[in-house]
């Protein structure tokens, strides 16, 4: 491309959600209070965990991360979605457009690794009970924990780096709520073969190998309760993975449509939408399935209220 069509890009201008003009305060409210219940509820399941004794194993020591996993990936996109939609401003810096796309594949990474992790737990917990307390101990958690954040910045890094390394065309025009990857490197006017290589290798690696071990410890889980004596067990541990196994289902089906099934006509807003249901519905969901279907946490939630209940008398 000749030199006289590039530009030094200092800013670009999201687009934002594929909605008219006269329902920017709907979805402008409708989103704040998603984002609300998002972070609050989140916190409330942190809240549950760290004071409730019943509550400190690792399933919930895990559960912790991801609650603040959700949180800071909503708050990676949706508090600057508000402030476009309230200001009408679109723009944003080129810097803050690096450093909000280094956060999100850091913080997207980072649930993929977790959820394996939780996936491991409930394998080891119904797979291996007497075995349990031995082999899922602190070290071992925090462990997996470490590796997951190792990991997430190694590979959001990878791709920020890379990115860094390109020219960008007069076009700075995303269509999209937020700086998406893929959106940033169609508007470079370099050659993005290395960066498009890393994201079919690393990035795709990210996403399939965590569900692979996600899909085999559910087998292992599913062959031990078809072994089960008695329905009695059966359900006992389907309890305590259904709400791990909704979250799973709802999260990566949602990645799955996005990135591996055909593109239609409008792929541009079936990305936002896809994006939107990964990045503001699943964190908001998450409080209420772990809430809904999980008996400590229901448990937990009861004596805190009546806890409260005494105090305030």
């Amino acid at each position: 491309m000749k030199r006289e069509n590039q530009s030094s890009v200092s800013e670009f201008l999201l687009l934002g959600l594929p909605i008219w003009p006269e329902q920017q305060a709907v979805f402008f409210t409708l989103f704040l209070g998603m984002y609300l219940i998002t972070v609050l509820g989140n916190l409330l399941i942190v809240l549950l965990i760290r004071l409730d004794s019943h509550l400190h194993t690792p399933m919930f020591f895990f559960l912790i991360h991801l609650a603040l996993t959700d949180i800071s990936l909503s708050s990676v996109t949706v508090p600057k979605m508000l402030l476009s939609m309230q200001t009408q401003d679109q723009s944003i810096l080129y810097a803050g457009c690096v450093t909000q796309m280094y956060f999100f594949i850091f913080f997207t990474d980072l649930d993929n690794f977790l959820l394996t992790s939780m996936a491991y737990d409930r394998y080891v917990a119904i797979c291996h009970p007497l075995r349990y307390t031995t082999i899922m101990k602190e070290g071992l958690c925090n462990l997996l924990v470490a590796v997951s954040w190792i990991l997430s910045c190694t590979n959001a890094l990878s791709h920020t780096l890379l990115l860094a390394q390109l020219s960008f065309c007069a076009d700075n025009t995303i269509p999209h709520f937020f700086c998406d990857l893929v959106a940033l490197l169609k508007l470079s006017c370099s050659d993005i073969s290395l960066n498009e290589l890393v994201i079919f290798t690393v990035g795709q690696a990210v996403i399939t190998l965590p569900l692979i071990c996600i899909l085999i410890s559910y087998g292992h889980i599913g062959v031990t309760i078809l072994k089960a004596p008695s329905t009695k067990g059966i359900f006992k541990a389907l309890s305590t993975c259904g709400s791990h196994l909704s979250v799973v289902s709802l999260y990566y089906g949602t990645i799955i449509g996005l990135y591996f099934l055909p593109s239609s006509s409008a792929s541009s807003d079936k990305d936002v939408i896809a994006s939107v249901m990964y990045t503001v519905i699943t964190p908001l969901l998450n409080p209420f399935i772990y809430s809904l279907r999980n008996r400590d946490i229901k448990g937990a939630l009861e004596r805190l209220f009546n806890r409260a209940t005494v105090l305030s008398q």
